[in-house]
């Protein structure tokens, strides 16, 4: 007898999906340039990021010392009230400006102390100085300083102890104008020890120009004017 087999009576072997070699090649390669792309955007973004930040904090310092500056000038006074025999060489008021190379040479009597604590046994009264040092943090840069004395007197004002702030790091140049009201102009320079100078009057404002280089090098300049509310001086006599 004969057995006929059912079906085609051809025998088939299923076969197995998968990747070929250069396939993988590809993939590997298109994945490599994904991750560089997204490296290359995070680290943009964190650039940017940063200099943003360094922006920021360099406006920030700038804003905050032309407030102090203007602050400080608008109150600006001089007194009457001085013993005579010292008012002539080393007066316990004054407002003194003169030209400089980077940031003028200027010190005046304000009444702008700002007590650090309540009920703080100190005057309003203290002599204010802006001066310059070298900067330890740039090379070759140079910071603008405040030089705040503690009490006002008749001594020599380099020999008498006083509190330092940085306003500025690493500045340009500092601009001083100062509004005679009586010649009604501009001046670059006010002494009011000279008896033909500015003897016994203050400007009535003062303009300022603070110019600093910004994260990128390039020169930044912020200018202000503080108005001076006492140009006359304090006299108590009767």
């Amino acid at each position: 007898m004969r057995v006929r087999a059912s079906g085609s009576g051809v025998c088939r072997r299923s076969g197995q999906a998968g990747l070929t070699l250069l396939e993988v090649m590809i993939a590997c390669a298109i994945l490599a340039v994904m991750m560089s792309l997204a490296w290359k955007t995070m680290s943009g973004t964190g650039r940017a990021k940063q200099t943003y930040e360094r922006y920021e904090a360099r406006n920030h310092e700038l804003r905050m010392a032309m407030r102090r500056v203007v602050t400080d000038f608008e109150s600006a006074y001089l007194s009457k009230n001085e013993d005579p025999s010292f008012a002539s060489t080393t007066p316990r008021t004054m407002f003194i400006a003169r030209a400089g190379s980077t940031v003028p040479d200027i010190r005046f009597s304000t009444l702008g102390h700002r007590s650090l604590w309540a009920d703080a046994n100190e005057s309003d009264e203290t002599v204010i100085s802006y001066t310059t040092r070298k900067s330890p943090d740039a090379a070759g840069g140079t910071d603008w300083v405040r030089r705040e004395q503690r009490r006002l007197s008749n001594e020599n004002p380099d020999i008498e102890a006083a509190d330092y702030d940085i306003l500025v790091t690493d500045i340009v140049k500092v601009e001083l104008k100062f509004w005679s009201w009586k010649n009604q102009e501009w001046q670059d320079t006010w002494d009011t020890l000279q008896a033909d100078g500015q003897k016994g009057m203050l400007p009535s404002r003062v303009k300022i120009s603070i110019t600093i280089k910004d994260p990128t090098g390039k020169e930044v300049t912020e200018t202000s004017q503080a108005r001076i509310f006492m140009s006359e001086p304090l006299n108590f006599v009767q």
